[in-house]
């Protein structure tokens, strides 16, 4: 099965749970799920850097710890989140429990394919694809839109913003950054339309003069989560073949201490076929498990 595969299967497999439970609006609660399912979930301050959650086991009973130490309620939900990805995910409990408590890393910041799993869970878990579709196209691309869905989903911006790339029509990416660095990239289907595109890879630098860079050279900045908006060439960012111009929107994320990147067009990609997507979708349909109680 290929990652891209799985990832979605992972996305999916949390919209069928909740279909069959029920739950059709925006929030979702995470912790009411793991009460449900007699999970007990539990704050408790983690100073080790980067550890989201922990996912316990006692016999046939589990836990959920979830780091505090970040005071938001977005990163919060979709670490216990993350962690009922592991809980319902086949194969997941035997996998990543299998020497003891497992310390998790949300938020799409490795490449451990259970990890990664878990965080698509956790996205289709609190920002479900038809309402969470619904409510997006009532609004332009952009940092602004995923603003509003981060106050109806009650999620981070980070997976918030990652979640509306996936989904929009528009041409979009995603660029998470620290100090100089970029940690990763997420592209709309559009987006990765241009041809001849330099994908983005970890550890690349930030292109210089952009107002992402010159954010970022400001840790203050960072810090106090201030914004910058420019306008410029899409090759600055993603090379390829065409000249087209987007709008880059950078904001600081506060105490992580990154930057969180938005580049949008709505012109680029336009002609693209959504065919190809819903016979994905047919197939993902016939892999997604039951639940039950």
């Amino acid at each position: 099965m290929s990652r891209v595969f799985s990832l979605k299967l992972a996305r999916q497999t949390a919209e069928a749970f909740l279909k069959e439970e029920g739950i059709t609006e925006l929030p979702v609660d995470p912790f009411a799920i793991a009460e449900s399912r007699d999970i007990m979930v539990q704050g408790k301050p983690d100073e080790h850097e980067g550890v989201s959650g922990m996912l316990l086991r006692h016999g046939n009973e589990f836990g959920i710890i979830y780091a505090t130490h970040i005071p938001s309620v977005g990163f919060q939900r979709f670490s216990v989140s993350h962690e009922l990805g592991h809980y319902f995910l086949p194969g997941h409990v035997d996998q990543v429990l299998k020497n003891g408590p497992h310390v998790s890393r949300a938020g799409f910041v490795t490449n451990d394919p259970y990890e990664l799993e878990a965080d698509h869970f956790a996205a289709g878990l609190l920002m479900p694809e038809t309402p969470f579709r619904k409510a997006m196209n009532g609004h332009t691309p952009g940092l602004d839109a995923i603003d509003v869905m981060v106050e109806l989903c009650q999620t981070s911006r980070t997976a918030t913003a990652i979640r509306f790339t996936e989904l929009t029509n528009a041409a979009m990416a995603v660029i998470v950054s620290t100090g100089d660095t970029i940690d990763y990239c997420f592209m709309s289907e559009a987006m990765k339309s241009l041809p001849k595109l330099d994908w983005i890879r970890k550890g690349l630098p930030l292109p210089k003069g952009t107002a992402t860079a010159c954010l970022a050279a400001r840790r203050d900045a960072v810090l106090a989560g201030e914004h910058m908006i420019n306008e410029v060439d899409v090759r600055d960012w993603l090379g390829g073949a065409t000249r087209a111009i987007v709008s880059e929107e950078s904001v600081g994320l506060g105490r992580y201490g990154k930057v969180l990147t938005v580049l949008v067009s709505n012109s680029i990609g336009q002609e693209m076929d959504p065919a190809d997507d819903e016979n994905e979708d047919d197939l993902i349909e016939s892999w997604t498990p039951r639940f039950c109680r």
